[in-house]
């Protein structure tokens, strides 16, 4: 992969040419050009053709440098992650800087070697926030919509902590609220019932942690899995612990849970507070939560944002449309 920079003056424009080699041009350019539409959209000044795998791109010899510059970024996040889309485009041409870090290596470190190999790393500069809010603070709020990573940056965190013997366990609970299903209704006993309301972190897990390993933790207690309820009455040392969904606790819940920190625990609570799917007129403890511990020292508070989301490309879409609902009423 290199770059091929030539200036040139053509009717009063500079020229830059860049090359693409050993890289699909396809792969690269996406499906019917989307995301070469996506460079022109944020750069109107700015003329770009893709032909084969060279992109001319004419205009202000400053825009130009500032082109190249993103460019290249996006090029080196193409070479590390094997593709880019729409989300990462974003990230780069409107993004602080951050971005350009992690391209040459100085930030997004792994987290955690998963299965087969992946590689588990902060993909985002507002996950990246989140991975080093946790290493100098014992307890951080993560919050931001579906799809921001939240929970799996978190699970990644752990599951870290753990294999560092940093802690001896990892606990992981969400609030069994039924989000327009009534959970009486559903088959088999208690743990079964609980079990589709635990299954994202579930999933998380087996990405980072072998099938043989993590039934072995499960069943002896390294890992724990459970509802809000088993919380209750226990003291949480030598733990990494996350409260998953927080914004459906409710103002008992939340103090209940907070107060279960024991010595060397770290605790990570996430939530939406877009999605609460608590009754009317109750005040979701996430909510009450952030504002009661806004000024405590050793409690910090990430927002993530549609600029965060990993999932496909519409999820991001689905957050603005409904955001300019809400700020409408």
């Amino acid at each position: 992969m290199k770059f091929v920079w030539l200036h040139q003056n053509t009717h009063f424009l500079n020229e830059l040419i860049l090359e693409l080699t050993d890289i699909n041009p396809r792969d690269f350019f996406g499906q019917g050009n989307e995301n070469i539409d996506l460079l022109k959209k944020k750069y109107p000044k700015l003329k770009i053709v893709a032909r084969g795998s060279k992109i001319k791109v004419f205009g202000d010899e400053e825009l130009l440098e500032e082109f190249d510059k993103r460019f290249q970024m996006l090029l080196a996040h193409y070479a590390k992650y094997n593709g880019i889309d729409e989300n990462v485009i974003e990230r780069v041409l409107s993004g602080d800087g951050d971005e350009e870090s992690d391209s040459n290596g100085i930030a997004g470190e792994t987290l955690v070697h998963g299965v087969s190999g992946r590689l588990i790393k902060a993909k985002t500069p507002n996950q990246r926030r989140l991975v080093e809010a946790a290493k100098i603070n014992d307890m951080v709020f993560a919050i931001g919509p579906a799809g921001t990573g939240k929970t799996y940056t978190g699970v990644a965190l752990a599951v870290k902590a753990l294999k560092e013997k940093q802690v001896r366990k990892i606990i992981l609970t969400r609030p069994a609220v039924e989000a327009g299903e009534n959970l009486g209704f559903l088959p088999g006993d208690l743990k079964e019932k609980l079990d589709p309301y635990m299954q994202p972190l579930y999933d998380a897990l087996r990405d980072m942690i072998s099938p043989e390993k993590l039934t072995h933790y499960l069943e002896n207690g390294t890992i724990q899995i459970a509802p809000m309820a088993f919380m209750r009455g226990r003291t949480l040392d030598n733990a990494f612990v996350i409260l998953d969904e927080a914004q459906n606790t409710t103002h008992a819940q939340m103090k209940m849970f907070l107060t279960r920190m024991g010595k060397n625990a770290k605790f990570l609570i996430t939530g939406d507070p877009g999605q609460i799917d608590l009754p009317r007129r109750v005040t979701s403890g996430l909510k009450e939560a952030i504002l009661v511990l806004q000024n405590v020292a050793g409690i910090e508070v990430i927002y993530l944002d549609e600029n965060d989301v990993i999932r496909h490309k519409l999820v991001k879409k689905v957050i603005e449309a409904y955001k300019s609902i809400e700020h409408q009423n």
